[in-house]
């Protein structure tokens, strides 16, 4: 029988830039306990349940590890890049609500492998098309990309009131 997994080694897809220049990109999270989600509701920085700034609370609580970073706090959370902060909100909810399939399909999306590039080859004199002789029926205009369907709307994330 397996035990139960209570961290996850993650990879941020654009990286945590700390005060030296240092790019850290690698790091664990652990499953959150009830004090993590309710502690922060104690704060006088959080303005209830629905605060955006309680996931910067909670994420500080439950990220271990974050390069060679020594501690992890709500400043580096606050420093995140818009995508890494979503990554890491989409990750919480997968680690604590979802399926252990969900946190590969995840992690995997999040670095994905370079596509190879294939080899052009030569085009002879006789197949060189005209633009302006180009047909338009049936092609189609390129598509958007998909919106990853586990984050419905970006959040903003106000900073806490220095006063």
């Amino acid at each position: 029988m397996a035990g139960l997994q209570t961290q996850f080694d993650f990879t941020l897809p654009k990286g945590f830039v700390d005060d030296d220049g240092v790019l850290h990109r690698h790091g664990t999270m652990r499953l959150a306990t009830a004090r993590d989600e309710i502690e922060p509701l104690r704060s006088r920085e959080i303005d209830g349940p629905d605060d955006p700034y309680l996931t910067v609370l909670v994420l500080a609580r439950v990220i271990t590890e974050l390069g060679t970073l020594d501690q992890i706090d709500t400043r580096h959370v606050e420093q995140l890049f818009a995508a890494d902060l979503a990554f890491l909100q989409d990750l919480y909810g997968i680690i604590n609500f979802g399926d252990p399939a969900d946190v590969a399909a995840l992690q995997a999306a999040a670095v994905p492998e370079p596509a190879a590039v294939p080899e052009p080859e030569p085009v002879a004199a006789d197949d060189v098309v005209d633009p302006d002789e180009m047909a338009v029926d049936g092609e189609t205009e390129p598509q958007p990309a998909a919106m990853r369907s586990s984050r419905a709307r970006i959040e903003e994330v106000p900073r806490p009131s220095t006063s």
